[in-house]
């Protein structure tokens, strides 16, 4: 992660968390083609929502890094532009909290209310909190092994008390900035445009493969964890070095495509370990 994205990131995490807001939305950046110009505001717009100003200002400058940049068509721009959006709005039990919410500014009597169950891991819940508190809450569950433990979490409009609790949980919004999991989306953020950028000058015909892998992590529970495992493996294992020059591997693209054809749901990965092996032994090594 490079030290201005660091700076950015906390920059607007300071921001939203002593509500140095002013509440106005971020303009698109100067630059920005046409093409991508209504991806990038409906892109604001849910940040905005999702967390604040702020936040969809940090979407503003990272997305700028990559306006005008050598090898970005607007296609390619227009893809980052989306896939980050949907990476920086990541679900946690905060968001899932705010979408059953707004359940309740439909039209008037059209719904009598629901109930949704969702079935998180207990370290996923604990990483919603702040990382002072969370962090040895993290421990504890660890040591006594709970922290694979699954747990289900209701979200129900159905009650008041129910309509209550989700206000409760979607006001927490305010600490999400302070979480270990935005801790991690941010690193993962900020390492996934280093790769697209390491790509275009590297394998620039790889870019928008590299671009692509940000459809690997999705949800929450089980199939995130998988997600954000098998992404790691692919980048850490052909990407990264590549770009290094530690692997002679000349078709980047095809060999990301191959690689994500082995991911299964298995938390061993033992097939898609395998294929990056296999693809890795056909190539030399550069020492």
């Amino acid at each position: 992660m490079s030290d201005r994205g660091i700076l950015s990131s906390l920059r607007y995490l300071l921001a939203d968390f002593i509500g140095d807001d002013d509440d106005e939305p971020p303009f698109l950046p100067e630059g920005l083609p046409e093409p991508v110009m209504a991806v990038a505001s409906k892109a604001i717009h849910l940040l905005i929502d999702y967390q604040g100003p702020s936040y969809a200002r940090l979407y503003v400058d990272r997305l700028r890094r990559f306006i005008g940049k050598r090898g970005v068509d607007d296609v390619m721009l227009g893809e980052i532009a989306r896939l980050m959006a949907v990476r920086m709005s990541y679900q946690d039990p905060i968001r899932i909290a705010q979408l059953k919410l707004a359940e309740l500014s439909g039209p008037p009597g059209g719904s009598a209310g629901s109930v949704d169950i969702r079935k998180f891991r207990l370290e996923e819940l604990i990483g919603a909190l702040p990382a002072v508190v969370a962090e040895y809450l993290l421990d504890a569950i660890e040591w006594v092994g709970w922290a694979h433990k699954r747990v289900s979490i209701r979200f129900s409009t159905a009650s008041r008390f129910g309509i209550r609790r989700l206000k409760i949980e979607a006001g927490l919004r305010r600490w999400r900035l302070l979480s270990v999991r935005y801790a991690k989306e941010r690193v993962w953020v900020e390492r996934w445009l280093h790769m697209i950028d390491r790509s275009l000058t590297k394998q620039p015909q790889a870019a928008p493969t590299v671009i692509q892998t940000a459809t690997m992590i999705e949800g929450y529970g089980d199939v995130y964890r998988q997600g954000m495992a098998d992404w790691n493996a692919i980048i850490d294992g052909l990407a990264k070095p590549t770009f290094d020059g530690a692997l002679a591997l000349s078709d980047l693209a095809g060999a990301i495509a191959e690689a994500r054809a082995a991911v299964s749901p298995d938390p061993r990965q033992t097939a898609l370990k395998r294929k990056i092996a296999e693809i890795r032994a056909r190539v030399p090594v550069n020492v």
